[in-house]
């Protein structure tokens, strides 16, 4: 039968394709474990395997985080083997992993965030990363869904982006009045002077080759404004984390992140109390 890793990995169609790359990482480094075992193919792992793979990794020192992210593709992939009825039953059917270790969000002071939003340069590539960053997190978007936005995706006289999430998931998200600004001046005085013969007429945001931005292109621009380490996606985390600090309804902001369950958001909520207990201890005179 075989391990059909390439068929699993085309089943994979309602997820992102960094999602879809990270499954199929996680199944290959199970199937290479499992065949140094002597497992020959799926119907030779039962439940006592996956278990020895997860304390396995253990042993590697990997984070709680990571195991519990490989056990959920390896449900994921022998319930496809079981729904496909390449085997006759789901090895991995409640295969509990370490719980992940419940760090929160990094989100950015007031002070990181000015760094990164104002900064001396000049010419199309500074007009770009003000974009890009204004966008960030002022809309909150995904940095995947960024570099994928195509000029006719953004409407600055309506203050509204659209996107495609997860999942080939679209959403429109409201773009704030510094964000539509910025826009409008990459895609005027900026875009065009980084363009060239083999620009994509459908890319936003260019790379200084002309090519359609990465998100390695963006990780570089926010290393060279940031003040400390930062990840992109805390633009992400201050966007969600500013709203409810303002008193923003959680289904609203579920909708704004295009988060498919409203677990996911709920964990801001936990940022949020955190900052608040953080205000009063440092301000309140009896705390």
């Amino acid at each position: 039968m075989g391990w059909r890793e390439d068929d699993f990995e085309r089943s994979l169609t309602s997820v992102s394709a960094n999602t879809v790359a990270a499954y199929r990482r996680d199944v290959d480094a199970f199937v290479d474990w499992a065949t140094r075992t002597g497992a020959a193919d799926p119907g030779d792992v039962d439940r006592l395997l996956l278990r020895r793979y997860l304390a396995y990794l253990g042993t590697r020192r990997y984070a709680r985080r990571t195991i519990a992210r490989k056990a959920s593709a390896l449900r994921r992939y022998f319930g496809w083997l079981r729904r496909t009825s390449a085997i006759d039953a789901d090895p991995s059917a409640r295969l509990s992993a370490p719980r992940g270790d419940g760090r929160l969000p990094h989100v950015l002071k007031d002070a990181e965030l000015d760094a990164l939003l104002d900064h001396d340069e000049d010419g199309p590539v500074r007009l770009r990363d003000d974009a890009v960053l204004e966008l960030l997190y002022g809309s909150g978007l995904r940095v995947a869904e960024l570099c994928g936005l195509t000029p006719g995706d953004v409407d600055t006289a309506n203050h509204r982006v659209t996107v495609w999430g997860k999942g080939g998931k679209q959403r429109q998200v409201p773009m704030s009045a510094p964000a539509a600004e910025a826009t409008d001046r990459w895609s005027r005085d900026g875009r065009p002077h980084l363009t060239t013969a083999h620009t994509p007429a459908d890319a936003l945001f260019l790379n200084r080759k002309g090519n359609r931005l990465t998100p390695r292109d963006v990780r570089r621009l926010i290393d060279r404004r940031a003040q400390t380490p930062t990840h992109p996606h805390a633009l992400r985390h201050t966007f969600a984390t500013h709203l409810l600090d303002g008193g923003a309804d959680l289904r609203a902001v579920q909708e704004l992140l295009g988060h498919a369950d409203l677990a996911t958001t709920q964990l801001y909520t936990h940022v949020s109390k955190e900052r608040l207990r953080d205000v009063y201890d440092g301000s309140h005179p009896r705390a």
